[in-house]
Parts: structure tokens; C-alpha cells; sequence
């Protein structure tokens, strides 16, 4: 399993990482993060974390856990 990155972090291809770490500073956050190629992404969704740790995106799968 790869390391978590925080969402800023490898913005390029962040569908093809598994894992990110988002702060609270980062929220909402939203898949493909800002700055991915969008040529080959999905429709912009937004994760669902205010209320949870961890949620994954119904497109790609990628996991996003809030951090502190």
C-alpha cells in the first residue's frame, strides 16, 4: 500500500494514489484535487469528511482521512 500524502501533494495524478491525509485547513476538499489533469479524470465530486475520518471517492476509490 502506498504512503498517505497530504492533498497537495502530487496534485497531477492525485486519482491514481490511493491514499491522502487532508487537514481541516484543507476541507472541503473535493476529487480530482485541483490541479490534476482533467482529461482523463471524472467529474468533479466533492468527500464528504466534516462528520467522518475517512471517506472514499465513489469514482476512483481514492481514500481521503482527515488529519489533524
Amino acid at each position: 500500500m502506498p504512503s498517505p500524502n497530504t492533498a497537495a501533494e502530487n496534485l497531477k495524478n492525485s486519482c491514481s494514489q490511493a491514499v491522502y491525509e487532508v487537514t481541516e485547513a484543507e476541507l472541503p476538499i473535493h476529487c480530482p484535487l485541483p490541479g490534476t489533469s482533467l482529461w482523463n479524470s471524472h467529474p468533479r465530486v466533492y468527500i464528504a469528511l466534516d462528520n467522518a475520518t475517512e471517506a472514499k471517492c465513489p469514482y476512483c476509490g481514492t481514500l481521503y482521512k482527515r488529519v489533524k
